[in-house]
């Protein structure tokens, strides 16, 4: 992995197109499932179209395609829990159980790479929760979100560590076709349960007002090109240093509701004394991560 400067500047633009799907959460009227079913169809539909304007081919064998279309699966979850949680409990309980990501990439990615757990990453990742415990009121009794919320950031770093992978093998653009078209099937097939047991109205496909607007930049610039430049950056930036900067979405989120909303609220000395917490534990990973690799064993004389 050869990172560079422009690597982390441009991961840092792609978290703060994350941080704005917190806003057009609230600017699209459409229920959790159904949201998560038309951002990934559009984002399906609008890759689809980029390769067959660039006359390339989508496709790729058979095996790869099955395994990253379960991926897509994965991110399907991940979604649906994260929208739920939120709906059931607060947006507070649910981003804290968010901060989770990467505590469990630190263990996730070991295991899946087989290799050993580096203790620097856990407590990095221990740092980034007590910062966004300090930026988000904690409120206790919210069980059933909180629980989805860690389902949901376990979920989120598991596919990151695949996506790692995948991403050696394969077009980005590729990765996110079957990824997100993988996680359509999934809603379509979800639908039912959800309609039946888990609703009172049933299922809510209309769009309202400027929804799909709002869909479009959801499906074609926080996810086709936000999720396929994070592929991309996948071959240079090990998956912890990725799901760590992910961290930020929630403050840069609050940090362009604010421009957007004009919301004339000052921010809590709790918010800046979080954020802080937050960028020290950012910044400090590529120069743990570096004294890391610099380190040499010692060899014994003779």
């Amino acid at each position: 992995m050869n990172a560079t400067i422009k690597d982390y500047l441009m991961l840092h633009l792609i978290v703060l197109i994350w941080g704005f799907t917190a806003i057009l959460g609230l600017l699209i009227s459409l229920p959790a499932i159904e949201l998560v079913f038309y951002r990934t169809l559009i984002a399906s539909i609008g890759v689809a179209g980029l390769f067959l304007l660039r006359k390339k081919n989508l496709l790729m064998p058979l095996p790869d395609m099955i395994k990253v279309t379960g991926v897509g699966f994965v991110i399907a979850m991940h979604w649906i829990l994260f929208f739920w949680s939120a709906r059931v409990s607060t947006a507070s309980v649910c981003l804290a159980g968010m901060a989770t990501t990467s505590l469990w990439t630190a263990f996730v990615e070991p295991l899946f790479n087989r290799t050993k757990i580096k203790w620097y990453e856990v407590g990095l990742g221990l740092m980034v929760i007590s910062g966004l415990l300090v930026i988000f009121s904690f409120e206790t009794g919210y069980w059933l979100g909180l629980s989805m919320a860690l389902a949901s950031s376990f979920l989120a770093a598991v596919f990151s560590v695949l996506n790692g992978k995948l991403a050696h093998k394969h077009n980005p653009y590729q990765i996110t076709f079957f990824e997100m078209a993988g996680a359509c099937l999934f809603t379509i097939l979800f639908m039912p349960i959800y309609s039946n047991f888990m609703t009172e109205g049933g299922l809510q496909l209309t769009w309202v007002g400027y929804d799909w607007f709002w869909l479009f930049i959801l499906g074609g610039i926080c996810t086709v090109y936000a999720f396929s430049v994070s592929v991309e950056l996948m071959k240079r930036l090990s998956v912890f240093s990725i799901n760590l900067t992910i961290n930020l979405e929630p403050v840069y989120g609050i940090i362009l509701a604010v421009l957007i909303f004009g919301e004339s609220e000052k921010m809590t000395p709790q918010f800046y004394v979080g954020t802080a917490i937050i960028l020290v534990s950012v910044l400090t990973y590529p120069v743990l991560n570096y004294l890391n690799k610099r380190r040499k064993p010692v060899r014994p004389l003779g």
